[in-house]
């Protein structure tokens, strides 16, 4: 599962090169999750990580604020999650996850990144089974077993742990998120996470070859240009 994270990593660095365009989706995201979950980041563990994950991405300081400011106060813009799945250029199975103020829009957008690169949108759960929606916590740390046994007096179904020379890598279903987090904190106190997020990690993997590369990371490259789109998910291998 680890080797999966990482593979999902490197290739989305690849099409996350616009300052802009980075600085925008923090923005909305940090602005949806205090809407939604509290400004405050000591009460609201998912804006806590993502102010977190927004500073080392240098994510500068007033973009922070002022999607904070936007959440405290009233009104506001109405943004949605809206998920699309799908195939990519060479069968490889594909999640986009956006956020939108007009569904239609970014349906129509979406869908024409898919078109324009021989690839294909699908209906909902067409390829979400394939995938396991899971948390990630990664840390400096050097004792597995006193964070597995933290972990499960917490209550928490641990799919998986690793110890890469000193780095430990938690992964648990998402709905454990939290829990996960809590239990990692009251054990250590305060980490720096390397990772603290959730994602959408492959099963398996679809290899792709030849022409079908350059298609694909056009078809990344469309989508990342996309203001609505926030991350994308797929289980390619090249």
């Amino acid at each position: 599962m680890g080797r999966a994270y990482q593979n999902r990593k490197v290739s989305m660095a690849k099409t996350a090169d616009a300052k802009t365009k980075i600085y925008s989706k923090y923005g909305r995201e940090i602005y949806v999750v205090a809407k939604s979950g509290g400004v405050d980041p000591a009460g609201n563990l998912t804006l806590r990580g993502l102010i977190d994950r927004a500073k080392k991405d240098q994510v500068p300081s007033h973009v922070i604020e002022k999607a904070l400011e936007k959440a405290r106060g009233a009104g506001g813009e109405d943004f949605a999650p809206a998920r699309y799945e799908g195939f990519g250029p060479g069968g490889c199975m594909v999640i986009v996850d956006c956020l939108t103020d007009n569904p239609n829009r970014t349906f129509n957008d979406v869908r024409l990144c898919f078109t324009k690169t021989k690839a294909k949108i699908g209906t909902p759960g067409t390829v979400g089974h394939s995938f396991d929606h899971a948390a990630i916590l990664a840390f400096k740390h050097d004792d597995e077993d006193a964070v597995l046994e933290a972990l499960l007096a917490a209550d928490v179904d641990v799919s998986d742990i690793e110890n890469d020379n000193g780095k430990i890598t938690v992964f648990t279903p998402h709905s454990d998120y939290f829990k996960a987090k809590q239990a990692l904190l009251d054990l250590l106190g305060e980490i720096d996470f390397e990772a603290d997020e959730i994602q959408f990690l492959p099963k398996g993997s679809t290899p792709i070859a030849g022409d079908d590369v350059a298609m694909f990371e056009k078809f990344l490259d469309m989508l990342n240009d996309l203001d609505d789109v926030q991350n994308v998910y797929h289980d390619a291998e090249y």
